[in-house]
């Protein structure tokens, strides 16, 4: 499995247009994914997905609106329960060949929602769109297909994986009834070439996918990786965070392990709606073709997030996503989109 950062064909995003992901929000949402849209067709071409030609007719409003480049966007009406494609899209990899090949994890709503069926042929739709061949990982043991999200996997393109026990290892919205550490670590190895695996422990406060990482850790070179860590301990993130960092730096000085840069990213001030704690994290950005796309909070602890990620990717523009609508939906930049590696030959050319 590539890094993020590796060389993109494209980035795949679905249409927003389920409401009760946005209870009374909806409508300003479109705006929001028009503005990503707009950002990532200038260094990128972005296919979208649309439920049905009603959904697919108001994207193509939103993002004439938004001046949206339209030689970079391609609308394909693709039915979807909801618009996290980096959980129910497939993860891609390079085969022995180098060819991207679709590691179509199965998908069940994250053991928690019952509308995916929809959501589980996703990766059989942008397969066929693609042009791209497609693997269904089966379970040794049972044969069944194995139930994984791409928000859960973050890799740095030389064999590392950083995932949380919450996510996988914990005893609620259980995945994979039966399968422990050693398990996960040989379907890593096998379908994505890991050679590691670093278990950090739970995700960030909100999380309704229970723990998945790509709130709280992520690569951004490939001995760098950015830990969302709060300071303050009365906040419940901050005995979280302090327990993920005080193990990326046990891991980074483990004997024979490659040594990792970690560095701090702060979280914003707690993100409250109608009583509830949301999943606001910086760490939740997405790495395009020249660009960083980051949410914001209307925090202080934007610029300085911002600034952070732009001193660590200095070849890439660092552009803030205004997110404080975007995860009432209880996810952000990263959650909605998933990344289409460019080809071996293509990424050789740029």
């Amino acid at each position: 499995m590539p890094a993020e950062w590796e060389p993109h064909r494209a980035t795949w995003i679905a249409w927003p247009h389920h409401e009760p992901d946005w209870p009374g929000k909806l409508a300003a949402i479109p705006w929001v994914y028009a503005e990503i849209a707009r950002e990532l067709a200038e260094h990128e071409p972005v296919e979208i997905l649309c439920h049905n030609h009603d959904v697919l007719e108001g994207a193509r409003l939103a993002l004439d609106a938004h001046g949206v480049r339209a030689d970079r966007v391609t609308l394909h009406q693709v039915l979807t329960d909801r618009v996290w494609l980096r959980d129910s899209a497939p993860t891609a990899a390079f085969n022995d060949a180098g060819e991207v090949i679709l590691v179509h994890w199965s998908f069940n709503g994250w053991a928690k929602y019952p509308n995916w069926r929809h959501d589980v042929e996703v990766g059989a739709a942008i397969g066929r769109l693609a042009g791209l061949g497609r693997v269904e990982p089966l379970r040794p043991d049972t044969g069944e297909r194995i139930v994984l999200e791409g928000g859960g996997l973050e890799v740095n393109g030389q064999g590392l994986l950083l995932v949380t026990e919450e996510w996988l290892l914990s005893h609620v919205q259980v995945r994979n009834p039966g399968l422990g550490r050693a398990d996960y670590e040989r379907i890593f190895a096998d379908w994505l070439g890991v050679r590691k695996t670093i278990w950090l422990g739970e995700g960030c406060v909100g999380d309704d996918t229970h723990g998945h990482v790509d709130d709280v850790a992520r690569f951004v070179s490939a001995d760098t990786v950015v830990v969302a860590v709060e300071d303050d301990p009365a906040d419940e993130n901050h005995g979280r965070s302090m327990d993920n960092l005080r193990r990326l730096e046990a891991a980074s000085k483990a004997d024979g392990a490659e040594p990792l840069a970690i560095v701090r990213l702060p979280f914003p001030r707690p993100v409250v709606m109608n009583g509830e704690r949301l999943p606001a994290s910086y760490a939740n950005f997405y790495i395009a073709n020249g660009l960083v796309l980051m949410p914001t909070f209307n925090d202080p602890n934007d610029r300085v997030a911002l600034n952070t990620l732009a001193e660590l990717m200095p070849s890439h523009r660092v552009v803030g996503i205004h997110a404080v609508d975007l995860v009432w939906g209880l996810g952000t930049i990263h959650c909605l989109t998933q990344q289409e590696p460019a080809r071996a030959d293509d990424a050789r050319g740029r």
